[in-house]
């Protein structure tokens, strides 16, 4: 089943249950409180309401936007990562041929550990899975290290390898440590404690006829719920629905493939 099916289907079944259940409680409200007693209140609460739907609505959009920095900057350091790994490889052509070997197998190892073990590792946060493929980094620093340029023209390309290892180990870490920042505990009760409140308060609105304060109602949870789900996914970078894609590596090792 493609992934945007299976995305809708659920994001469907989510909103679905959450709208029924703001319905839900909704009827049993109006059994048990008498709304028409809420009439000359009626503005009151329009004004709370309005209050607090601002004060919400600016929770949910600097939330919104926060994922998806977040987001974004993890998508940005896979393409540098990916890049800076086909740069490493192709300026490593210039050693002398046992570093070269080494730091070019190494490379492809740890490109294949990335795809196979390390995308699920940051997904289920499995640190020592992630430790034990970063060690495949520290055997081409070894290689690095243990090299001796034979020339000059060998002097420069071992320096520009130093700077492409650099910059490769600075990436990983920022990759890692995107694929670990959530939004704190306390902000998620806040999100959801101020959306059921948020629902809850349309109940006591003094509407006369039923289908129209259910239709009000409904609406509002299914926006709120389409939003919460989407703050989730975007917070789970390496594990959601429109989680950061492994292409970037696939490609990588591609073109390294090719370029033997």
């Amino acid at each position: 089943m493609p992934k945007w099916l299976t995305t809708t289907l659920r994001l469907t079944a989510l909103v679905g249950v959450v709208s029924l259940a703001s319905v839900v409680g909704l009827i049993a409200v109006r059994n048990v409180v008498d709304l028409t007693s809420f009439s000359n209140a009626s503005d009151s609460i329009g004004s709370y309401l309005q209050v607090l739907g601002s004060i919400y609505a600016v929770l949910l959009g600097f939330i919104v936007f926060l994922v998806w920095g977040q987001f974004n900057d993890a998508r940005g350091y896979v393409h540098h990562e990916a890049s800076s790994l086909v740069d490493l490889h192709r300026t490593a052509s210039g050693l002398p041929p046992e570093a070269r070997d080494t730091i070019q197998q190494g490379i492809l190892e740890y490109i294949d550990a990335v795809l196979s073990d390390e995308w699920p590792a940051m997904a289920k946060g499995e640190q020592a899975t992630l430790d034990r493929i970063g060690q495949r980094l520290d055997r081409v620093w070894g290689a690095i290290h243990t090299c001796m340029p034979l020339n000059d023209c060998q002097h420069t390309v071992y320096a520009e390898v130093l700077a492409r290892f650099n910059d490769l180990s600075e990436t990983r870490t920022n990759r890692l440590s995107a694929a670990s920042a959530k939004i704190p505990i306390a902000m998620n009760v806040l999100l959801y404690t101020g959306a059921i409140t948020m629902v809850g308060s349309m109940w006591l609105l003094p509407f006369e006829k039923f289908w129209l304060h259910a239709v009000v109602t409904a609406s509002l949870a299914s926006a709120t719920a389409h939003i919460l789900y989407l703050i989730h996914d975007l917070d789970t970078a390496f594990s959601g629905d429109y989680q950061v894609d492994k292409d970037p590596f696939i490609r990588a090792r591609r073109t390294i493939t090719h370029a033997k």
